[in-house]
């Protein structure tokens, strides 16, 4: 059981307990070590003066707009803001103009933050390429969002792009027991949670500090009272309290994650039961059918991969047709693509064998062998490039037994067929081209 001293007038009408907690210094915020702690690559730009341009990237909750906030605060630069749904191209070139006098007048840059930038389209997104590229700005940009499919090219190359996770339990723990103690409204009261309530908020967050505020706030509430005026928090309350905060489906906050997650848990668990309820969960509350869709592509290669080749097909030809065709229609389509997903053999080896790929590369670097090297000039020829090679297509089967990989690698397993669907099939081909190797 924990106990908290505070003391809350029940008429005074502030500010959201997330927005009162926020913090205001890199010392005070939580998560995120890698980023603001010792070392950390926001802190040390801070400390060296040598700010750059970054989008962040993570879900709802993690800290886009604090660490923004403190950026700003913390190089002493004065901070523009601006939200990608209801701002335009027109407010883009005013903060422009004001980050030029800046440089020219003080040698000092704004921070212009954009929350949501991948909401802006292409044209607004390249109306920031010249300010970012000349210094006249720094751009923060937040989004939810792979930068890589959201943000033009020439902008993220323009940029650092810095990605934060959902917080920890223990970093969810920490901000519910600082926001108790230090927060100027519930530092007065004396609160009395419960050890399963508290694992149960901690839980119910799921990494979004926000989540914690809003359930412990509503929790509050509805806490019940005690003869010497302890609010006492229990499992029941905290559970009333998220209800209560997720009944509206909200696209861009914290049950827009919830419901995401779950979807793409069932279709992994292949409950197409669960899965199709989900997208409806999705398409009732106005979810982009194009965020949907994406995700659907994602999981096609990362869950099902090669044991049925088809899922990615299908999921890319769903994107397409939605596009094309639009609501209440495009349900009909999502529908039949999740059922077919979810419904599919799963496999997880096209992931595996990318990232053991990865790890090698950058561990022991790549020397592709002379053999099977490009020899467009006489001298790469007589060097030794495309010496010996052999073309499969001249062998039985169209293959044969030859090293491709480095030196360094060669006996390097990255791709392990698993034994469902179609997989098999592609196991036992390769085991009898390469003799039972596979």
């Amino acid at each position: 059981m924990e106990l908290f001293e505070t003391n809350k007038k029940e008429s005074e009408k502030l500010t959201p307990l997330a927005e009162r907690c926020r913090p205001k210094s890199l010392s005070s915020f939580l998560g995120h070590e890698h980023l603001v702690g010792d070392g950390g690559i926001i802190k040390i730009m801070i400390q060296k003066g040598t700010l750059r341009s970054l989008i962040l990237w993570g879900p709802p909750g993690t800290g886009k707009t604090t660490l923004a906030h403190i950026i700003a605060t913390e190089s002493e630069r004065e901070l523009f803001i601006l939200n990608a749904i209801s701002s335009g191209v027109q407010d883009v070139r005013k903060v422009i103009e004001k980050g030029k006098l800046q440089v020219k007048h003080y040698n000092n840059q704004v921070v212009l933050f954009i929350d949501e930038i991948h909401r802006f389209n292409k044209s607004q997104q390249d109306c920031l390429l010249h300010a970012v590229e000349c210094g006249d700005i720094i751009l923060i940009g937040a989004t939810t969002e792979n930068p890589s499919f959201e943000i033009n090219s020439p902008l993220l190359s323009r940029c650092k792009v810095l990605q934060l996770k959902p917080l920890s339990s223990n970093n969810i723990k920490n901000v519910i027991q600082s926001a108790l103690k230090n927060d100027m409204i519930l530092n007065k009261l004396v609160v009395n949670i419960e050890n399963d309530s508290f694992e149960t908020l901690i839980q119910l967050a799921n990494g979004d500090a926000r989540i914690a505020l809003n359930i412990l706030e509503s929790a509050l509430d509805n806490s019940k009272i005690a003869e010497n005026n302890t609010h006492t928090i229990t499992k029941q309350i905290v559970l009333n309290a998220a209800q209560k905060k997720m009944t509206t489906y909200d696209k861009k906050g914290e049950y827009h994650y919830n419901v995401i997650s779950a979807f793409i848990k069932s279709i992994r668990g292949s409950d197409p039961h669960a899965a199709v309820y989900y997208l409806a969960v999705m398409l009732d509350g106005g979810e982009d059918i194009e965020f949907i869709s994406r995700r659907m592509i994602i999981l096609a290669s990362e869950d099902v991969g090669n044991a049925d080749p088809m899922a990615l097909i299908l999921a890319t030809s769903c994107h397409t047709a939605i596009k094309n065709i639009g609501m209440p229609e495009a349900r009909i389509i999502l529908s039949q693509t999740v059922i077919y997903l979810a419904s599919a053999p799963k496999s997880n080896s096209s992931l595996l064998a990318i990232n053991k790929a990865m790890e090698s590369v950058k561990t022991n670097g790549c020397d592709v062998p002379l053999h099977i090297r490009n020899a467009p000039t006489k001298l790469m020829k007589d060097i030794g490039y495309a010496n010996e090679y052999k073309y499969p297509h001249d062998y039985k089967n169209h293959f044969i037994h030859e090293t491709y990989l480095p030196e360094s690698v060669k006996n390097e397993k990255f791709y392990i067929p698993s034994d469902i669907g179609q997989e098999k099939k592609i196991k036992e081909w390769l085991n009898n081209l390469w003799g039972g190797t596979y």
